[in-house]
């Protein structure tokens, strides 16, 4: 492995369990832990969007981030999403992070204020000049409204010696195939999708930050190691396999289909805080309904 690799393979981006009331549910987030990193995941990922990252408050932010460093205790490397669309809360952020002992940081395109080319680049080098943890950069457009093109992700992989991947969620494999293309050696390149997981890595990327990996850890990542090592036969099989289960991660707003299958398999309450709500009875039964093949879902 490259010595700034972060992790090659599959990384969860970990829900955040809620109790019925809405508070943190430590005792079920340190269980997800466990439970990811038994079933054979690379990394972890605090606080992405899957984390439901804007409705948690900085006091959650650090108790989160010291839970899972404490939790993981070495075992894979723990990323924290610390990017929003405030530069400068996004260097305390990321400054807090790197302090507690994080491996490395999720950084966000800018959500609403949509920042042109030289606005993100400067965003980006700002935040890196707080801190010497490595980044990950994060392009969600569906999120956050905001595409950042490859020339943008090739630029900082460039000039910013702590940029060292990128977790690309755009759902365009020609803008994946471009920075694949045009990289600089050891940067890493995860899909931001479940199901590009399997493409990016046969065009040549380094695994996936994960929505599905939550509920379904072994299986899962042991596709993406298939992919990984080229075993195309098998990787495909097991693809198909997950395909569905992998869609219904999106039935609704993510995270809530995935939150309502750890709840049907006893691992946490199905909560979510608004302006997320639960998943109808009606679109609950299909996701679980889709998970039935690969997990023992009620």
């Amino acid at each position: 492995m490259e010595a700034d690799m972060l992790f090659r393979g599959t990384a969860p981006a970990l829900v955040t369990p809620f109790t019925n009331d809405g508070n943190l549910d430590v005792s079920a987030f340190t269980r997800l832990i466990d439970e990811q990193i038994a079933g054979g995941v690379e990394g972890l990922v605090v606080l992405g969007t899957t984390g439901e990252n804007p409705t948690i408050t900085h006091e959650e932010r650090r108790t989160l981030v010291d839970v899972a460093i404490e939790q993981a205790d070495g075992q894979v490397p723990v990323i924290v999403g610390t990017g929003t669309n405030d530069t400068q809360q996004s260097i305390t952020f990321s400054k807090e992070a790197a302090e507690a002992g994080a491996d490395g940081l999720l950084v966000v395109g800018p959500y609403y204020n949509k920042p042109g080319h030289d606005g993100f680049v400067a965003h980006v080098k700002a935040i890196a000049d707080a801190t010497d943890c490595p980044i990950i950069l994060y392009n969600v457009p569906s999120r956050t409204g905001y595409d950042f093109p490859a020339e943008t992700t090739l630029q900082l992989a460039e000039e910013v010696p702590t940029v060292v991947g990128v977790k690309e969620a755009s759902g365009s494999l020609p803008q994946i195939t471009d920075i694949l293309a045009g990289r600089p050696e050891g940067f890493t390149v995860y899909a931001g999708d479940d199901e590009m997981a399997f493409p990016v890595a046969m065009l040549g990327g380094d695994g996936v930050i994960s929505v599905i990996s939550n509920a379904a850890p072994h299986p899962f990542t042991e596709m993406v190691r298939h992919a990984l090592a080229g075993r195309l036969d098998t990787a495909r099989e097991a693809h198909l396999r997950l395909l569905e289960p992998m869609r219904a991660c999106f039935y609704a707003t993510n995270p809530t289909p995935v939150k309502a299958v750890l709840h049907s398999l006893g691992r946490m309450e199905s909560t979510v805080r608004l302006p997320l709500v639960e998943p109808t009875d009606k679109v609950r039964k299909r996701i679980l309904q889709a998970f039935e093949p690969v997990l023992d879902v009620a």
